[in-house]
């Protein structure tokens, strides 16, 4: 790989020393991003539910108070009371609800790696879409600085009688085909631009075109497949949100279980008269509630059923989850692998086009090429540059579609 990306630094104009890298690209959507923000202010929000489900096991205190005119005699009247309540046994509904909801809390983060990974790769696929384009427009205007000094030889051997005018026509013809691909190149480019300023959140100034494979890439398929199995987020949460479908069960069933709370409550009432307040006699009760469901309808049954069904819903999503989890990394180490092929093929041809314009040219100028061979030669040396960068581009593609399979794409893998 290293031995590739020398190969294509010295096929390209060198990048600037101040030019944009796809880490600091990375960084950058990593910190700004607003899906990327909604989603973790979601998970905040979700987080809250445990210790709401905590909440019902703990005991609680209210206060009541009233006031209120009687016409029977007594005038005007108030009362005052707190209670108390501490659940002692809940049948499991507290248990089971805390299960479920951490079980949703940790679905919920795998969610968040899922959105971050999702977001990551179209930063890296901006980056590499504005990476390639930018190349483009480079071979482009490159090859219409070298068309320009082939028109002017071309002509001054018109003028000497060594070329004929077919000769500088055929190289005009050329170099305003390449004026117009550069046009497409501008246009596709300032698209392109769009989109990662839509991505990253921010210009791009010139793109690095060095760029080493992710150090935690997977080193062969089976390498990807199980570490899709064991940390694709997609699957992860869909796991986890078995596990809380599972809890929800044994709430349901706790539904029809008795429970018993220890309550107290104090009380004080007063009548207001015109000589002050008369209080009446203080009143204070302790004691144990207990509550067994005798007969609900049928809805208990009716809820349990439901959550049975639910989660045998939930375990299919799951082997399915799974099956997509091996499916993509399977189908992003072959991009990978036919991406890493091209470009090596693409770089060799790279090398020949390079020697064959630069034997023609010296060829032409002894006489022993035509114009027709120079025209080709360009042509096919443009064509070979424009297939590395492509070659390139794909490979980034790949690389990040493979790590989000796996679930290793986070900022810390273009490190």
């Amino acid at each position: 790989m290293t031995k590739w990306l020398a190969l294509i630094g010295v096929a390209f104009l060198a990048a600037p020393v101040s030019a944009e890298n796809l880490r600091e690209a990375i960084a950058t959507a990593y910190a700004t991003n607003p899906q990327l923000g909604a989603a973790r202010a979601r998970q905040k929000a979700l987080a809250e539910s445990p210790e709401q489900a905590r909440a019902l096991g703990r005991p609680t205190v209210s206060a009541n108070a009233g006031a209120g005119y009687d016409r029977l005699g007594y005038g005007r009247a108030g009362s005052a009371s707190v209670s108390a309540a501490l659940p002692i046994w809940t049948g499991g509904r507290v248990r089971s609800a805390i299960r479920a909801a951490n079980a949703d809390v940790a679905a919920g983060a795998e969610a968040v790696r899922d959105t971050e990974a999702a977001i990551l790769e179209g930063v890296v696929g901006a980056y590499a879409d504005l990476l390639y384009n930018q190349q483009a427009v480079e071979v482009a205007r490159v090859g219409i600085e070298r068309l320009d000094d082939q028109v002017a030889e071309a002509r001054a051997r018109f003028g000497l009688g060594q070329a004929t005018r077919t000769d500088v026509a055929q190289l005009e013809s050329q170099r305003a085909t390449v004026v117009a691909n550069l046009a497409d190149a501008e246009g596709a480019l300032a698209i392109a631009g769009a989109a990662y300023r839509a991505a990253v959140g921010q210009d791009a100034g010139i793109l690095s075109a060095e760029i080493a494979p992710p150090a935690v890439l997977p080193t062969d398929r089976d390498d990807a497949r199980n570490a899709a199995q064991a940390g694709n987020p997609a699957l992860l949460q869909q796991r986890h949100v078995v596990d809380a479908s599972t809890a929800r069960i044994d709430q349901a069933r706790a539904d029809r279980a008795p429970s018993l709370d220890f309550t107290g409550t104090y009380g004080r009432g007063g009548r207001i008269a015109y000589d002050g307040v008369r209080g009446y006699e203080a009143a204070a009760l302790a004691g144990l509630a207990f509550r067994l469901p005798l007969l609900t309808g049928g809805l208990v049954p009716s809820h349990i059923r439901q959550a049975e069904a639910m989660n045998r819903a939930r375990r299919f999503e799951a082997d399915a989850a799974l099956r997509e989890a091996v499916r993509s990394a399977d189908a992003a180490w072959a991009s990978l692998v036919a991406a890493q092929t091209r470009l090596q093929a693409n770089i060799e041809g790279l090398a020949a086009a390079d020697l064959a314009l630069k034997g023609v040219r010296a060829e032409y100028g002894f006489g022993l090429r035509t114009t027709i061979d120079i025209l080709v030669a360009d042509q096919s040396y443009r064509g070979a540059q424009l297939a590395v960068a492509a070659a390139r581009a794909d490979m980034l593609v790949a690389q990040a579609a493979l790590l989000r399979a796996t679930g290793r794409l986070s900022p810390l893998a273009y490190r």
